[in-house]
């Protein structure tokens, strides 16, 4: 069959491990074969990363603003067992850290639903989609180990000079201290991102902090949300009939399992990372969530939602089989694809990128699929290998594209 053409490439982000495995295997497999792929090529795999001084990062960041359209592969953030098992010069941080702070960027993830599994929380019938703010906080914070009795304080300096704010006083056995920031510039852009994907999407938006205990820095969010809302966007939202509320995330926690799903959760950095894999979970597998970084100024970054599953990694080094759901993954590249065609014009590129998907989870309902979805998949079954699954995609592809 005639290939189908691409007219601006995707910045591609190799990554880690297993996903590393994966990723070859899709390109070749699901790819390749139909589409004329034109990407510029990243290597954010951990060894040259640090080759390179994580210089690799920043060069693909800028890439993914040159071009609109990124895709990425799951990456490592080495603790300190990483920097001795791969040598590392230092422990550096996580390149999703750099990527999203550089971008300013809103992460928006949402569950893949697929027929014959139930979500564990029965009452979800409907997906939720997390609104994950993408810069700063812990993911780009100071650190330190206080070794030995010592003050810390808070000190910053303005046109008015030095302001020190006392933090703790440590006694002889010392301890931790971290120090985080963010911008108003930022938490604004943060808002605007989800009022416009609720509007587009005709959802509710539900933002939650911790704004009783941090009453500056987690108060300062909540306002500059209510300001955006009642001075540009009240009037969209009662216009269409949906709904923006704020709650103590104390309190979103409850309301969210009792709910029926959709809606869009907003949430800090941290937050959104941890409740988006307990949502991904709830929906049947971390394996099974879609993940996008939109910029304010109109760029994406596509990825999986997940890590680089280094347990089948060891076992594939081993020679051993694996069942690794990479669902997550084509679905990033699905993303990026689809993207690019509308991006670009291509309406042959944007719908193999739907094809695939519709390949990808019909595969999965005639009850072929990996492990992690067999265990709660509400019929027969039959586990497959990665590449087994793979192929079987494949198959349903090549009769969709007949």
């Amino acid at each position: 069959m005639t290939k189908i053409p691409m007219n601006t490439p995707l910045v591609e982000l190799d990554g880690d491990e297993m996903t590393r495995i994966i990723w070859k295997e899709i390109k070749e497999q699901l790819i390749l074969p139909f589409v004329d792929l034109k990407t510029e090529y990243y290597d954010l795999g951990l060894p040259y990363r640090d080759e390179t001084n994580d210089q690799v990062t920043v060069d693909a960041t800028n890439a993914i603003k040159k071009y609109g359209v990124g895709v990425k592969c799951a990456t490592i953030t080495p603790n300190a067992s990483r920097v001795k098992e791969y040598n590392l010069k230092e422990m550096w941080k996580s390149p999703n850290g750099t990527l999203r702070a550089m971008l300013d960027g809103t992460v928006f993830r949402a569950p893949i639903i697929v027929k014959g599994i139930t979500p564990y929380i029965r009452n979800w019938e409907k997906p939720i989609t997390i609104a994950r703010h993408a810069f700063g906080d812990i993911y780009k914070d100071t650190e330190a180990k206080i070794e030995g009795k010592a003050t810390a304080e808070l000190v910053y300096t303005d046109e008015n000079g030095e302001t020190r704010l006392p933090i703790y006083s440590y006694n002889e056995n010392g301890g931790i201290l971290l120090g985080m920031y963010n911008t108003r510039d930022s938490i604004s852009s943060f808002a605007r991102s989800c009022f416009n994907f609720a509007v587009d999407t005709k959802q509710d938006l539900w933002f939650s902090t911790k704004d009783t205990i941090s009453k500056k820095y987690d108060h300062t969010f909540k306002d500059i949300f209510q300001e955006i809302y009642e001075n540009e966007y009240k009037a969209k939202f009662e216009e269409l009939g949906i709904e923006y509320f704020y709650t103590l995330i104390d309190d979103a926690v409850a309301r969210v399992v009792r709910s029926n799903g959709g809606f869009i959760w907003a949430l800090k950095n941290y937050d959104g990372d941890v409740m988006s894999d307990m949502v991904a979970t709830v929906f049947g597998s971390l394996s099974m969530m879609t993940s996008v970084l939109v910029s304010p100024d109109g760029n994406y970054e596509y990825e999986a939602a997940h890590g680089t599953v280094t347990r089948h990694y060891y076992r594939y080094l081993k020679g051993e089989e694996t069942s690794t759901n990479p669902i997550a993954t084509i679905f990033a590249w699905t993303g990026a694809l689809n993207k690019r065609g509308e991006m670009d014009g291509n309406e042959e590129l944007s719908a193999f990128a739907k094809k695939l998907e519709k390949a990808t989870l019909s595969t999965v309902e005639s009850g072929k699929m990996t492990g992690d979805l067999a265990a709660i998949f509400e019929g027969d079954a039959e586990t497959l290998n990665t590449k087994e699954f793979i192929a079987a995609i494949r198959s349903n592809l090549e009769n969709l594209l007949k």
